[in-house]
Protein backbone atom coordinates (compact mmCIF):
# COMPACT_ATOMS: atom_id res chain seq x y z
CA UNK A 1 0.00 0.00 0.00
CA UNK A 2 1.03 3.29 -0.57
CA UNK A 3 -0.88 6.50 -0.06
CA UNK A 4 -0.13 10.68 -0.36
CA UNK A 5 -2.62 12.89 1.40
CA UNK A 6 -2.57 16.41 3.37
CA UNK A 7 -1.18 16.66 7.12
CA UNK A 8 -3.97 18.74 7.86
CA UNK A 9 -6.51 15.76 6.27
CA UNK A 10 -4.98 13.30 7.76
CA UNK A 11 -4.74 14.99 11.11
CA UNK A 12 -8.31 15.63 11.24
CA UNK A 13 -9.59 11.70 10.46
CA UNK A 14 -7.61 10.62 12.72
CA UNK A 15 -8.86 13.00 15.75
CA UNK A 16 -12.14 11.50 14.65
CA UNK A 17 -11.39 8.17 14.60
CA UNK A 18 -9.22 8.05 17.72
CA UNK A 19 -12.72 8.60 19.64
CA UNK A 20 -13.69 4.92 18.81
CA UNK A 21 -10.20 3.58 20.16
CA UNK A 22 -10.45 1.44 23.27
CA UNK A 23 -8.57 2.79 25.97
CA UNK A 24 -7.88 -0.83 27.74
CA UNK A 25 -8.90 -4.03 25.90
CA UNK A 26 -7.08 -7.70 25.44
CA UNK A 27 -7.58 -7.57 21.91
CA UNK A 28 -4.06 -5.20 20.85
CA UNK A 29 -5.42 -4.87 17.22
CA UNK A 30 -8.15 -2.52 18.45
CA UNK A 31 -5.51 -0.16 19.87
CA UNK A 32 -4.66 0.40 16.44
CA UNK A 33 -6.29 2.74 13.62
CA UNK A 34 -6.92 1.12 10.20
CA UNK A 35 -6.18 2.81 6.77
CA UNK A 36 -7.91 1.24 4.31
CA UNK A 37 -6.88 2.06 0.58
CA UNK A 38 -7.42 -0.73 -0.81
CA UNK A 39 -10.85 0.66 -3.30
CA UNK A 40 -11.57 4.33 -4.34
CA UNK A 41 -10.87 6.06 -1.07
CA UNK A 42 -8.40 6.53 1.56
CA UNK A 43 -10.64 5.38 4.63
CA UNK A 44 -9.72 5.64 8.06
CA UNK A 45 -11.16 3.33 10.77
CA UNK A 46 -11.76 2.67 14.54
CA UNK A 47 -13.50 0.15 16.82
CA UNK A 48 -14.03 -0.89 19.95
CA UNK A 49 -17.01 -3.37 18.86
CA UNK A 50 -19.30 -0.75 20.75
CA UNK A 51 -18.76 2.30 18.78
CA UNK A 52 -16.75 2.23 15.59
CA UNK A 53 -16.26 5.43 13.43
CA UNK A 54 -14.63 5.68 9.78
CA UNK A 55 -14.34 8.74 7.83
CA UNK A 56 -12.54 9.00 4.26
CA UNK A 57 -10.37 11.56 3.13
CA UNK A 58 -9.06 13.17 -0.23
CA UNK A 59 -5.48 11.90 -1.35
CA UNK A 60 -3.89 10.17 -3.70
CA UNK A 61 -3.62 5.96 -3.62
CA UNK A 62 -0.36 4.85 -5.92
CA UNK A 63 -1.06 0.96 -4.29
CA UNK A 64 -3.92 -0.37 -3.08
CA UNK A 65 -3.90 -1.94 0.60
CA UNK A 66 -4.67 -1.81 3.96
CA UNK A 67 -2.80 -1.90 7.56
CA UNK A 68 -3.41 -1.14 10.94
CA UNK A 69 -1.40 1.01 12.85
CA UNK A 70 -1.29 1.27 16.77
CA UNK A 71 -3.34 4.59 17.43
CA UNK A 72 -1.00 6.38 19.89
CA UNK A 73 1.95 5.89 17.65
CA UNK A 74 0.52 6.92 14.45
CA UNK A 75 -1.75 9.82 16.09
CA UNK A 76 1.50 11.32 17.68
CA UNK A 77 3.86 11.16 14.17
CA UNK A 78 1.33 12.67 12.02
CA UNK A 79 0.59 15.50 14.57
CA UNK A 80 4.16 16.41 14.88
CA UNK A 81 5.04 16.47 10.80
CA UNK A 82 5.54 19.55 9.01
CA UNK A 83 2.35 20.85 7.31
CA UNK A 84 3.22 19.31 4.04
CA UNK A 85 2.27 16.39 2.24
CA UNK A 86 2.45 12.69 3.75
CA UNK A 87 3.83 9.44 2.10
CA UNK A 88 2.27 6.38 3.68
CA UNK A 89 3.66 3.42 2.55
CA UNK A 90 2.96 -0.57 3.98
CA UNK A 91 5.20 -3.52 2.62
CA UNK A 92 3.96 -6.71 4.85
CA UNK A 93 3.86 -5.20 8.28
CA UNK A 94 6.46 -2.64 8.02
CA UNK A 95 5.40 1.01 7.62
CA UNK A 96 7.28 3.93 6.25
CA UNK A 97 5.91 7.71 7.20
CA UNK A 98 7.68 10.59 5.11
CA UNK A 99 6.71 14.28 5.14
CA UNK A 100 9.21 16.74 4.20
CA UNK A 101 12.36 15.72 5.79
CA UNK A 102 10.82 13.44 8.15
CA UNK A 103 10.81 9.72 7.90
CA UNK A 104 9.61 7.02 10.03
CA UNK A 105 9.91 3.14 9.84
CA UNK A 106 7.14 1.58 12.25
CA UNK A 107 5.88 -1.73 12.82
CA UNK A 108 2.25 -2.36 11.20
CA UNK A 109 -0.63 -5.36 11.71
CA UNK A 110 -2.08 -6.96 9.15
CA UNK A 111 -5.25 -5.44 7.70
CA UNK A 112 -7.39 -8.24 7.11
CA UNK A 113 -6.88 -8.61 11.82
CA UNK A 114 -9.37 -5.49 12.01
CA UNK A 115 -13.01 -5.88 13.59
CA UNK A 116 -14.66 -4.15 10.77
CA UNK A 117 -17.97 -1.99 11.00
CA UNK A 118 -20.90 -3.90 11.17
CA UNK A 119 -22.72 -3.78 7.88
CA UNK A 120 -26.30 -2.17 8.20
CA UNK A 121 -29.20 -1.87 5.92
CA UNK A 122 -30.21 1.78 5.89
CA UNK A 123 -33.84 1.41 6.02
CA UNK A 124 -36.20 3.80 8.82
CA UNK A 125 -33.76 6.56 8.27
CA UNK A 126 -34.54 9.71 10.23
CA UNK A 127 -32.74 13.32 8.81
CA UNK A 128 -31.99 16.28 11.13
CA UNK A 129 -29.18 18.69 10.31
CA UNK A 130 -26.11 19.03 11.87
CA UNK A 131 -26.17 21.76 14.56
CA UNK A 132 -29.94 20.53 15.76
CA UNK A 133 -28.67 16.66 16.42
CA UNK A 134 -25.52 18.36 18.37
CA UNK A 135 -27.26 21.03 19.95
CA UNK A 136 -30.00 18.43 21.57
CA UNK A 137 -27.26 16.15 23.19
CA UNK A 138 -25.44 19.05 24.28
CA UNK A 139 -28.40 20.12 26.21
CA UNK A 140 -28.84 16.58 27.63
CA UNK A 141 -25.94 14.74 28.04
CA UNK A 142 -25.07 16.57 31.50
CA UNK A 143 -27.68 14.15 33.26
CA UNK A 144 -26.64 11.06 32.33
CA UNK A 145 -25.62 8.75 34.60
CA UNK A 146 -21.70 8.20 34.84
CA UNK A 147 -22.29 4.66 37.92
CA UNK A 148 -22.59 1.53 35.34
CA UNK A 149 -24.83 0.21 38.38
CA UNK A 150 -27.83 0.86 36.13
CA UNK A 151 -26.66 0.51 32.42
CA UNK A 152 -29.73 2.36 30.71
CA UNK A 153 -29.07 5.08 32.83
CA UNK A 154 -25.41 5.74 30.53
CA UNK A 155 -27.47 6.16 27.88
CA UNK A 156 -30.14 8.87 26.41
CA UNK A 157 -33.79 7.58 25.61
CA UNK A 158 -34.53 8.48 21.52
CA UNK A 159 -38.28 8.74 20.80
CA UNK A 160 -39.83 9.12 17.70
CA UNK A 161 -43.06 9.69 17.25
CA UNK A 162 -44.37 11.07 13.91
CA UNK A 163 -42.00 14.42 13.07
CA UNK A 164 -40.97 14.64 16.55
CA UNK A 165 -37.74 13.99 17.97
CA UNK A 166 -36.90 13.36 21.63
CA UNK A 167 -34.10 12.87 23.88
CA UNK A 168 -34.46 11.70 27.43
CA UNK A 169 -31.55 11.67 30.07
CA UNK A 170 -31.84 11.34 33.85
CA UNK A 171 -29.31 10.02 36.67
CA UNK A 172 -31.29 9.74 39.40
CA UNK A 173 -31.34 13.11 40.88
CA UNK A 174 -33.02 15.08 37.58
CA UNK A 175 -34.48 14.78 33.93
CA UNK A 176 -33.66 16.67 30.82
CA UNK A 177 -35.96 16.26 27.91
CA UNK A 178 -35.80 17.76 24.77
CA UNK A 179 -37.97 17.92 21.64
CA UNK A 180 -37.18 18.76 18.45
CA UNK A 181 -39.69 18.88 15.09
CA UNK A 182 -38.53 16.80 12.22
CA UNK A 183 -38.94 17.75 7.97
CA UNK A 184 -40.81 14.57 8.00
CA UNK A 185 -42.98 12.08 9.22
CA UNK A 186 -41.82 8.63 10.83
CA UNK A 187 -42.57 5.43 12.05
CA UNK A 188 -43.03 5.58 16.20
CA UNK A 189 -39.12 4.09 17.73
CA UNK A 190 -37.71 3.94 20.68
CA UNK A 191 -34.38 3.23 21.67
CA UNK A 192 -31.71 3.75 24.29
CA UNK A 193 -27.97 5.11 22.78
CA UNK A 194 -24.94 4.51 24.91
CA UNK A 195 -24.32 8.60 26.27
CA UNK A 196 -20.32 7.71 24.59
CA UNK A 197 -21.98 7.46 21.37
CA UNK A 198 -23.65 10.72 22.02
CA UNK A 199 -20.87 12.42 23.24
CA UNK A 200 -18.15 11.72 20.41
CA UNK A 201 -20.67 12.69 17.76
CA UNK A 202 -21.41 15.87 19.22
CA UNK A 203 -17.63 16.57 19.44
CA UNK A 204 -17.31 15.17 16.10
CA UNK A 205 -20.18 17.18 14.30
CA UNK A 206 -19.28 20.66 12.96
CA UNK A 207 -22.74 21.87 13.82
CA UNK A 208 -23.82 23.41 10.43
CA UNK A 209 -27.34 24.65 10.31
CA UNK A 210 -27.81 23.56 6.41
CA UNK A 211 -25.96 19.86 6.55
CA UNK A 212 -27.58 16.73 7.80
CA UNK A 213 -27.48 13.70 9.26
CA UNK A 214 -28.63 10.77 8.59
CA UNK A 215 -29.79 8.16 11.32
CA UNK A 216 -30.88 4.39 10.79
CA UNK A 217 -31.57 2.59 13.03
CA UNK A 218 -32.12 -1.62 13.87
CA UNK A 219 -32.71 -3.45 16.97
CA UNK A 220 -28.86 -3.67 18.04
CA UNK A 221 -27.55 -0.95 16.46
CA UNK A 222 -27.85 3.18 15.59
CA UNK A 223 -26.06 4.59 12.35
CA UNK A 224 -25.30 7.53 11.92
CA UNK A 225 -23.71 9.16 8.76
CA UNK A 226 -22.93 12.60 7.78
CA UNK A 227 -20.16 14.31 5.29
CA UNK A 228 -17.90 11.42 5.08
CA UNK A 229 -18.22 9.95 8.23
CA UNK A 230 -19.91 6.92 9.74
CA UNK A 231 -20.40 6.02 13.18
CA UNK A 232 -22.14 2.63 14.41
CA UNK A 233 -22.67 1.98 17.75
CA UNK A 234 -24.42 -1.09 19.55
CA UNK A 235 -27.63 0.22 21.96
CA UNK A 236 -28.32 -0.49 24.97
CA UNK A 237 -30.67 -3.21 25.96
CA UNK A 238 -33.99 -2.96 28.03
CA UNK A 239 -36.54 -1.13 28.83
CA UNK A 240 -35.60 2.77 29.19
CA UNK A 241 -37.82 4.47 31.85
CA UNK A 242 -41.58 5.50 31.78
CA UNK A 243 -41.01 8.84 31.91
CA UNK A 244 -44.18 10.57 31.43
CA UNK A 245 -44.79 8.46 34.49
CA UNK A 246 -42.18 11.41 36.26
CA UNK A 247 -43.82 13.97 34.37
CA UNK A 248 -46.81 16.68 36.39
CA UNK A 249 -48.23 19.38 35.25
CA UNK A 250 -49.74 20.16 38.87
CA UNK A 251 -48.30 23.15 40.34
CA UNK A 252 -48.73 25.15 43.62
CA UNK A 253 -46.10 27.96 42.56
CA UNK A 254 -44.82 29.06 39.51
CA UNK A 255 -42.04 31.96 39.38
CA UNK A 256 -41.03 33.49 36.31
CA UNK A 257 -37.13 35.27 36.49
CA UNK A 258 -34.52 36.24 34.08
CA UNK A 259 -32.36 33.00 33.25
CA UNK A 260 -29.17 34.63 33.19
CA UNK A 261 -29.68 36.65 36.40
CA UNK A 262 -30.28 33.32 38.19
CA UNK A 263 -27.48 31.75 36.52
CA UNK A 264 -24.81 33.93 37.70
CA UNK A 265 -26.45 34.46 41.07
CA UNK A 266 -26.21 30.38 41.34
CA UNK A 267 -22.69 30.51 39.73
CA UNK A 268 -21.40 33.45 42.25
CA UNK A 269 -23.10 31.36 45.00
CA UNK A 270 -20.81 28.39 44.27
CA UNK A 271 -17.42 29.57 45.23
CA UNK A 272 -18.25 29.29 48.21
CA UNK A 273 -18.22 25.27 47.95
CA UNK A 274 -15.04 23.33 48.53
CA UNK A 275 -15.45 20.30 45.93
CA UNK A 276 -16.80 16.85 47.50
CA UNK A 277 -19.04 19.60 49.69
CA UNK A 278 -22.76 18.89 48.88
CA UNK A 279 -23.94 21.91 50.41
CA UNK A 280 -27.50 22.79 49.01
CA UNK A 281 -28.78 26.37 47.48
CA UNK A 282 -32.00 27.88 49.35
CA UNK A 283 -34.27 29.16 47.34
CA UNK A 284 -36.97 31.33 49.08
CA UNK A 285 -39.84 32.54 46.61
CA UNK A 286 -42.23 35.17 48.24
CA UNK A 287 -44.26 37.84 45.90
CA UNK A 288 -42.08 39.84 43.73
CA UNK A 289 -39.04 37.94 45.68
CA UNK A 290 -36.59 35.21 45.02
CA UNK A 291 -34.62 34.91 47.73
CA UNK A 292 -31.17 32.46 47.17
CA UNK A 293 -29.02 31.77 49.65
CA UNK A 294 -25.94 29.59 50.78
CA UNK A 295 -23.87 28.85 53.91
CA UNK A 296 -20.84 26.83 53.99
CA UNK A 297 -17.63 26.31 56.17
CA UNK A 298 -16.20 29.70 54.03
CA UNK A 299 -18.68 31.88 54.46
CA UNK A 300 -22.76 32.40 53.04
CA UNK A 301 -24.19 34.60 50.63
CA UNK A 302 -27.81 36.09 50.58
CA UNK A 303 -28.63 37.72 47.19
CA UNK A 304 -32.52 38.55 45.68
CA UNK A 305 -34.31 38.67 42.12
CA UNK A 306 -36.80 39.81 41.23
CA UNK A 307 -39.67 37.74 39.88
CA UNK A 308 -43.10 37.54 38.94
CA UNK A 309 -45.32 34.79 40.84
CA UNK A 310 -48.23 32.59 40.71
CA UNK A 311 -49.48 30.13 44.06
CA UNK A 312 -48.41 30.64 46.93
CA UNK A 313 -44.97 30.87 48.96
CA UNK A 314 -41.91 28.09 49.40
CA UNK A 315 -38.58 27.67 50.63
CA UNK A 316 -36.86 24.73 48.51
CA UNK A 317 -33.10 23.35 48.50
CA UNK A 318 -31.30 22.48 45.46
CA UNK A 319 -27.81 20.95 43.88
CA UNK A 320 -26.52 24.16 42.61
CA UNK A 321 -24.41 22.12 40.13
CA UNK A 322 -27.63 20.63 38.70
CA UNK A 323 -29.44 23.86 38.72
CA UNK A 324 -26.48 25.70 36.66
CA UNK A 325 -26.20 22.63 33.97
CA UNK A 326 -30.01 23.03 33.53
CA UNK A 327 -30.09 26.98 33.21
CA UNK A 328 -26.96 26.87 31.06
CA UNK A 329 -28.99 24.34 28.85
CA UNK A 330 -31.89 26.83 27.93
CA UNK A 331 -31.49 29.76 25.94
CA UNK A 332 -34.97 31.91 26.84
CA UNK A 333 -34.36 35.49 28.18
CA UNK A 334 -37.19 34.54 31.11
CA UNK A 335 -37.84 31.03 32.18
CA UNK A 336 -40.92 29.94 34.03
CA UNK A 337 -40.00 26.89 37.02
CA UNK A 338 -42.97 25.04 38.48
CA UNK A 339 -43.05 23.84 42.21
CA UNK A 340 -45.37 21.84 43.87
CA UNK A 341 -43.72 21.71 47.67
CA UNK A 342 -40.49 21.46 49.09
CA UNK A 343 -40.49 17.73 48.99
CA UNK A 344 -41.16 17.41 45.24
CA UNK A 345 -39.09 17.92 42.22
CA UNK A 346 -39.20 21.28 40.12
CA UNK A 347 -40.27 21.77 36.54
CA UNK A 348 -38.14 23.78 34.40
CA UNK A 349 -39.92 23.96 31.42
CA UNK A 350 -41.71 26.51 28.41
CA UNK A 351 -45.05 25.74 27.31
CA UNK A 352 -44.46 24.10 24.07
CA UNK A 353 -42.44 21.91 26.47
CA UNK A 354 -39.67 21.50 23.77
CA UNK A 355 -37.90 21.87 26.78
CA UNK A 356 -38.38 20.24 30.05
CA UNK A 357 -35.52 20.19 33.04
CA UNK A 358 -36.63 18.12 36.05
CA UNK A 359 -34.62 18.36 39.03
CA UNK A 360 -35.41 17.14 42.43
CA UNK A 361 -34.40 18.63 45.88
CA UNK A 362 -32.66 18.09 48.56
CA UNK A 363 -33.14 18.12 52.53
CA UNK A 364 -31.11 21.61 54.18
CA UNK A 365 -31.70 22.80 57.58
CA UNK A 366 -32.28 26.72 58.23
CA UNK A 367 -30.41 28.24 61.41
Amino acid sequence: MKILCEKKELVNAITIVSKAVPTRTTMTILECILIDAAAQKITLIANDTELGIQTSIQGTIEEKGMIAIDAGVFSGIVRKLPDETVSITASGERVTIVCGKAKFEIGGRDGREFTRLPELEKNNGINITEFTLRDIINKTIFSISDNDSNKLMTGELMELKQNVLKLVSLDGHRISIRKVELAGSYSDRRLVIPGKTLGEIAKILGGDMEKQVSVFFTDKHVLFEFDETVVVSRLIEGEYFRIDQMLSSDYETRITINRRELLDCIDRATLLIKEGDKKPIILSASEENLEIRISTAIGSMDENIEISMEGREIMIGFNPRFMIDALRAIDDEEIDIYFMNPKAPCFIRNAEESYNYVILPVNFTTV
